[in-house]
């Protein structure tokens, strides 16, 4: 979600300030870091970064063990000899 969040609004600065000219590019991204830096949004964004992070800890062996689960299947399959194709009859 922060990187698409970030991409977006950079995008949409990009576009505002490249149509109202270099003047109007400053004053948005001003704003924008006026937000950003405000400690309510930090306090909120250092708390949506520990979610993940326990998040991830809790749940990365059981991640781990699918994906490691998925290309061990993958690879016994790749490995099975492809099927002939039925031969023509005379």
């Amino acid at each position: 979600m922060g990187k698409m969040t970030f991409i977006v609004g950079a995008g949409i600065g990009y576009v505002l300030g490249a149509r109202a000219g270099r003047g109007r590019y400053e004053a948005i991204k001003g704003a924008g870091t006026k937000v950003w830096e405000n400690p309510k949004v930090q306090r909120n964004v250092n708390k949506v970064e520990s979610r993940v992070s326990d998040i991830a800890r809790e749940r990365g062996s059981a991640v781990t063990d699918k994906v490691a689960g998925v290309v061990k299947s993958k690879l016994r399959s790749d490995q099975t000899p492809p099927a002939t194709p039925p031969q023509p009859q005379p």
